[in-house]
């Protein structure tokens, strides 16, 4: 039935608030998450943190859905026409006019309203695809960062380290507060090398929330000295005496930014205005892309968006095609890139390889899977897109082959666009089994002794985190920019303690054993390491190196202690940074070198 303008314009109306109170209660219910990290880091409850990161990220879609339930009950949103949804558009604006989270809500309605009518994402007049209120000078009642004044203060910067500790509230005590604020200073004083000159201007920013992961919590900010900036974190642990300390100080924006590496687990952390927050983080880590940070500030859907623009802007301004991915093609996924752009793009084929026992669900699970758990820097954090439209003349021809061979019921082919129903995109990374053949070739064993180790870590720091990668071919592991390796092929992944690990039980007789055939029974998740060497250790130099860091993990008795530990509750510490960047061994060194000094005199 046809509406009158005043009819129309009330419905809109009412349409609009609907969604907003939608997004308010997603992200009230997400704040409280979010601040509920200092009541858990207070109580030691690790347990509670990592249960919280995966809980979170249900949240949106819970509340999605039940936005899109009140718009067909109780506006029959379904048949508005095209007029309806302008005007509604028009009027959600107008009520994010003063809002604190408006870039995250417009999100939200582009999500609500892609639920209740499809509409390929790029020809769409009704939807947010760019932002259409400024987050540029949002702020919160309470500055989104407190400031120091080190003049002003009668103990100076020592004095104004001190005071940014203890206004975070904590309530268990520092367990020496004096030698943590004497590890600072002399940290950045060999940082620098000398102190800056002072200036009567000189001010420390501190972002007002720390952000919270697994045991830690974390201070970030920056110094502001002149037309000098110094950016700055500082992790804060628990003692076995359950007491706070300083672990360390990190100084370089690069390892800052390690930090927030899609490779590691979500932060927790309490933002009113978060584009105050990733604007701070943006301008302490300049080469950071917005999306990231959002991404890791547990913002998944926002992360989506501005990364999704950004691919658009960039297809906008470069010529170059998207090609199959280089490297050995996968049993299971259909890998592509954009050379000019550092991203790979997965989707699942059709049809599998013949040794692959999994299916198009099994495999969403997994990689749902890796955004739950702690990735602990070893695991590629993935974005994951429906019904993503791509210019067609940008595909190369081989490419747009095997799309249309192995994927067909993933694409469309929508006029200039090629529409991927289901995708997965994350970080580039060089193949591990590519850096190896390339070191192998240049006679570099530096790079194969490092990139070794590297492997044999993540394997041992994932088992920690209860992975079991599973298929652990070189191919399924990559090299970052930093040289660490980290897994990126999901699609054989379990939980360590759903495996049962087993030695190979000796042969009955010797001729069974030479014959090749199985002489002992194998259940499902049965893994057997002493296996592990046939497919890794083709290479003479790869296996000397491998023998040197990580026999062991061709032991059953590793990963059967591992997976004890594990069921025992034990949550291990893993530090995103050198072990010799630590306080406690800067300790060490300084007492070892007093007892020398003392041997000598």
């Amino acid at each position: 039935m046809n509406m009158d303008f005043s009819s129309q314009s009330t419905k809109a109306r009412d349409m609009a608030r609907a969604m907003v109170a939608g997004f308010d209660r997603h992200y009230r219910l997400f704040r409280r998450c979010s601040a509920r990290a200092k009541e858990l880091f207070d109580a030691a409850d690790w347990p509670g943190i990592q249960d919280s990161v995966r809980e979170r990220i249900a949240f949106y879609d819970e509340r999605v859905n039940e936005t899109v339930l009140r718009m067909q009950r109780e506006f029959k949103a379904l048949d508005d026409d095209d007029n309806i949804w302008r005007m509604a558009k028009l009027e959600f604006i107008d009520l994010l006019l003063d809002h604190k989270q408006p870039e995250l809500a417009e999100t939200f309605f582009n999500s609500v309203f892609c639920r209740i009518l499809y509409r390929t994402y790029f020809n769409n007049d009704f939807i947010f695809v760019r932002p259409a209120v400024s987050t540029e000078y949002l702020e919160s009642e309470q500055p989104v960062y407190r400031s120091y004044y080190p003049h002003a203060h009668e103990e100076g910067f020592r004095g104004v380290i001190g005071s940014i500790l203890q206004d975070f509230g904590w309530q268990r005590p520092f367990a020496d507060m004096a030698r943590d604020v004497d590890h600072i200073c002399r940290a950045i004083e060999r940082h620098l090398g000398e102190w800056p000159e002072p200036e009567y201007n000189l001010q420390v920013q501190v972002l007002r929330s720390a952000f919270y992961r697994n045991k830690a919590a974390y201070i970030i900010g920056r110094a502001v000295n002149g037309a000098n900036e110094y950016p700055f974190a500082m992790p804060v642990l628990h003692s076995a005496a359950g007491e706070l300390y300083v672990d360390t100080i990190l100084l370089d924006a690069w390892r800052i930014g390690t930090l927030f590496s899609l490779s590691r687990a979500y932060f927790l952390a309490d933002m009113d205005v978060p584009a105050a927050y990733v604007q701070f983080l943006r301008d302490i880590m300049p080469y950071k892309p917005r999306s990231e940070l959002y991404t890791m500030l547990g913002l998944g859907k926002q992360g989506k968006t501005t990364f999704f623009r950004d691919l658009i802007a960039h297809l906008r301004h470069s010529q170059d095609q998207f090609i199959i991915a280089p490297g050995i093609r996968g049993l299971v996924m259909l890998v592509f890139t954009l050379p000019s752009y550092p991203y790979v793009f997965k989707l699942i084929k059709d049809v599998f390889g013949s040794s692959k026992e999994v299916d198009h669900a099994t495999v969403r699970r997994k990689y749902q899977l890796v955004k739950q758990v702690d990735r602990v820097g070893r695991m590629a954090d993935t974005l994951e897109f429906s019904y993503a439209a791509l210019p067609k003349a940008r595909f190369s021809q081989e490419l747009l082959d095997e799309l249309r061979q192995l994927a067909p019921s993933l694409i469309e082919e929508d006029g200039e666009y090629i529409v991927i129903k289901h995708l997965y995109i994350e970080r580039r990374m060089q193949p591990l089994n590519m850096y190896l053949e390339k070191a192998e070739r240049e006679g570099r064993e530096d790079r194969i002794e490092h990139a070794v180790r590297e492997y044999g870590n993540a394997i041992r720091e994932l088992a920690i985190a209860n992975i079991f990668p599973g298929d652990m071919l070189w191919k399924n592991f990559g090299v970052t920019r930093y040289g660490r390796v980290v897994f990126y092929d999901y699609d054989e992944i379990e939980y360590m303690t759903d495996c049962n690990f087993r030695r190979i039980p000796p042969a009955p007789y010797p001729e069974l054993e030479m014959s090749g055939e199985v002489w002992y029974s194998v259940s499902r998740n049965d893994v057997f390491p002493e296996e592990f060497s046939t497919f890794l250790l083709t290479s003479p130099r790869i296996r000397a190196a491998f023998m040197r860091h990580h026999p062991d993990l061709f032991d059953a008795a590793f990963w059967q202690e591992t997976k004890a530990e594990i069921s025992r509750g034990l949550v291990k510490d893993f530090y995103p940074y050198p072990e010799d960047m630590r306080f406690a061994h800067v300790h060490e060194t300084d007492a070892h070198i007093r007892q020398d000094e003392s041997a000598q005199a």
